[in-house]
């Protein structure tokens, strides 16, 4: 089977040796602010480093800037956008045919959930784009969507939007014909796959799906 062409975006949150293993040969590395370093300590050489660098030292910074193919750094308050936005900004004009986030999640909610809503343009583009850290992955969808069994045990559907209708789920434990999530509706926490491959349908709305495990 043909590798596909990704983009992994390393970036400042919480990253371990899980992240490691998402990595497949031919992918593009990309070490945002501290993931830059993460990279390298973990005897990777980002093909691009990019941030404001205000979370490693200068001498982390100088590394950084010597073991990087390409080396690209900001004012860290000059900027009007994140280090992980710039990144994903970068990596959406780039010819790629898929976009994965690893340690976009972490102790800083209000970054996590800036991270989210970044999937929202990679599916304008439709190009494919993921979350991922040790316990979650997060897809946005508004159409349709095959969900594969794997080692995380649950699904949740959450709407992004105010309202997502016409939600259709084949190949789940607890099935959905048609309904309708309103922003704050627990319905679809926690659901679980009963097939290899779930399908879940969508009429209108914007669906952030999340495979879980704990």
């Amino acid at each position: 089977m043909k590798k596909k062409n990704r983009i992994l975006l390393f970036t400042g949150g919480n990253l371990g040796s899980w992240a490691l293993e998402e990595i497949q040969q031919g992918d593009r590395l990309i070490g945002v602010d501290r993931g830059a370093l993460f990279l390298i300590l973990n005897h990777l050489q980002p093909d691009l480093a990019l941030g404001d660098f205000d979370s490693v030292t200068e001498e982390e910074r100088e590394i950084i800037r010597r073991q990087s193919v390409s080396y690209s750094d900001c004012d860290p308050i000059m900027k009007d956008q994140t280090d992980t936005e710039m990144a994903f900004e970068w990596a959406l004009k780039q010819n790629t045919e898929e976009i994965l986030l690893l340690g976009a999640l972490g102790t800083r909610f209000d970054h996590s959930l800036a991270n989210v809503h970044l999937l929202r343009r990679g599916l304008e583009k439709r190009i494919p784009c993921r979350i991922i850290d040790e316990k979650n992955e997060l897809m946005i969808m508004d159409r349709y969507l095959e969900v594969e069994k794997s080692h995380y045990n649950h699904v949740s559907l959450l709407p992004l939007s105010l309202q997502v209708t016409g939600i259709t789920l084949t190949g789940f434990q607890y099935p959905l014909n048609k309904a309708t999530l309103n922003v704050g509706d627990s319905l679809g926490i926690s659901n679980v796959l009963v097939k290899e491959v779930g399908q879940i349908e969508i009429d209108s709305g914007l669906l952030l799906v999340i495979k879980s495990k704990d």
